[in-house]
């Protein structure tokens, strides 16, 4: 039974965090719609409801949802072919049934196979993206649109070439006020009486000096003012029928194009794929380590697209950067989100010119301090120490997580998690010792803790190269598990192969659900008569078991 949790308990610190993910968010929402070649409004719709209807809906108390970088080259392109934005809801509609399905079929349970270093490494890769792509930002070049997490540049660059022009464009004022917005966030970050101060966090008040200092600027005709272009830009309504205009429904009598379907399935899948990995990374950011159900997270993320697709808002998945921006400014529950999609909404509505005067610098700092918790060098060096088998997969994930995308540095970093456990199982399932006694040569085969079937080829060949008239002591002592395969090539060995070539065969250990039995304990006067005598009982039970069995 879930326990009822009250969203009002930690109201104060709840409270400042939501205000510092409804400050990220905002341009982020505006960027992504724009890069999705969709109506602006529509990135704004889907952060309500990722806030409000999803933040309520789900049990994971510092994942946020929203529009999602992930998905804006299938939004552009799914415009592009099914010729209409309306059009194009109807799959968002489709995507939203489709994830409700998966919650209730349990598909969630599939996040439970994300291994921690692959996680981490997944965080430590974004976290490097949001410095990098946050850097031009800060120096007041933003020929990027918020929210890209693309290493290829629409213009055909990379991130790294990206870095190198701006050189050419740096803007002084953007520069100051980035520097000032640093030195707040960071005193607000160290100093014991500012961090007390919950109700106030220091991301606002790096807004509101940004919002002043650029005022003053403007004011006095100074060259360090900020020009329109550098600042929020949230459409501004000039009237009720205007504001009406912003809501599209999604076209229904497009349910039977095939194209349409195929767009609402690529949808459900990428987006639940990204959602899960980002539950798994925020019960992994999360102080109190609570976990996430899953499946309720699947519900509430199709609940949320069917309702931002009937409001015109674009397809939302939970997102690593607002759910680590939350997660650092202190959040508790998931009132937070709340709280940031309640925020949103009643900006938009109420006070979008003085948003749109807020410097996309002072925005860029912000992130490049949650792109620097994720990346901490502290991270780097823990997995260092864990050895390579640790390393490598979380290295090549951040690797491939800048370089490609997410799901693909995920999938390689699963990928190679996968092979080193193989190599591990074969290794490790049962050491092979030889020792050499006045009477010949005993063998011993230790199994390990686990033995699956994937170590069933490995043993196969052992029991196959012991030589004749050897003896062999099999130890299970360690077993919690072995599969019933490796179980039937033991008994097969121990009953038919050591009979025909004289091999002395002792198991220890073996438990009793293994319907395997231990060996009696022999000591040095035991002769080989006796072992053929066990042998030939062995022999005459499995011939009556035969016979019983006809």
């Amino acid at each position: 039974m879930t326990k009822k949790i009250n969203l009002f308990a930690n109201l104060k610190s709840d409270f400042a965090s939501g205000l510092v993910v409804f400050l990220v968010a905002l341009p982020l929402c505006l960027g992504i719609a724009m890069a999705s070649g969709a109506p602006l409004f529509s990135g704004i719709i889907a952060g309500v409801i990722g806030g409000i209807v999803v933040g309520y809906l789900s049990q994971s108390h510092i994942s946020v949802s929203g529009p999602a970088a992930g998905l804006t080259a299938i939004i552009l392109t799914a415009i592009t072919d099914l010729g209409a934005f309306d059009v194009f809801l109807m799959s968002v509609f489709i995507a939203g049934l489709i994830q409700l399905a998966l919650g209730f079929l349990k598909a969630g349970s599939i996040s439970n196979y994300f291994p921690t270093n692959v996680i981490e490494g997944m965080l430590a890769g974004i976290g490097i993206i949001i410095i990098l792509k946050q850097l031009p930002h800060a120096f007041g070049y933003d020929a990027d649109f918020e929210g890209d997490q693309a290493f290829i540049q629409n213009d055909g660059s990379n991130t790294f070439s990206f870095l190198f022009n701006i050189l050419n464009h740096i803007q002084l004022g953007a520069v100051v006020i980035s520097l000032i917005s640093l030195v707040i966030l960071i005193s607000w970050d160290k100093i014991s009486f500012l961090k007390n101060l919950k109700l106030v966090p220091g991301a606002l008040v790096a807004v509101i000096l940004g919002v002043v200092l650029n005022e003053i600027f403007i004011s006095t005709g100074s060259s360090l003012a900020i020009a329109k272009e550098h600042l929020v830009s949230l459409p501004v309504p000039k009237s009720f029928d205007e504001f009406k205009s912003i809501i599209i429904t999604p076209n229904f009598a497009a349910v039977t194009n095939p194209k349409v379907w195929v767009v609402g399935i690529t949808i459900a899948i990428v987006a639940s794929i990204e959602t899960l990995l980002c539950i798994e990374a925020s019960d992994r950011m999360d102080v109190q380590k609570r976990y996430t159900n899953t499946n309720v997270e699947l519900r509430a993320q199709g609940v949320g697209n069917i309702i931002s697709s009937l409001l015109g808002g674009l397809p939302m998945t939970s997102v690593v950067v607002r759910s680590s921006a939350n997660n650092n400014a202190g959040a508790k529950s998931k009132m937070s989100a709340i709280i940031h999609g309640v925020l949103l909404l009643i900006s938009v509505l109420s006070v979008p010119a003085i948003l749109n005067k807020i410097p996309l610098a002072t925005l860029a700092t912000v992130l490049i301090l949650v792109g620097y918790k994720l990346a901490k060098p502290a991270t780097f060096f823990h997995f260092w120490h864990k050895g390579k088998y640790q390393f490598i997969p979380f290295i090549a994930t951040l690797v491939f997580v800048v370089a490609t995308d997410l799901l693909k540095g995920v999938a390689l970093g699963i990928i190679i998690s996968i092979i080193f456990v193989l190599r591990g199982n074969l290794k490790r399932a049962y050491s092979f010792k030889k020792e050499e006694y006045e009477d010949g040569d005993v063998i011993h085969i230790d199994l390990a803790q686990e033995v699956s079937f994937l170590n069933k080829a490995a043993i196969k060949s052992t029991l196959n190269d012991i030589p004749e008239n050897s003896k062999v002591i099999i130890n299970a002592h360690d077993t919690e598990y072995i599969a019933h395969d490796v179980l039937d090539l033991i008994r097969e060995f121990k009953e038919t192969r050591a009979i025909d070539a004289n091999i002395k065969v002792k198991l220890k250990g073996f438990k009793k659900a293994y319907e395997l039995e231990n060996s009696p304990e022999i000591n040095n006067h035991v002769t080989i008569e006796h072992y053929y005598d066990v042998a030939k009982r062995a022999m005459v039970q499995k011939e009556v078991a035969k016979e019983e069995f006809k």
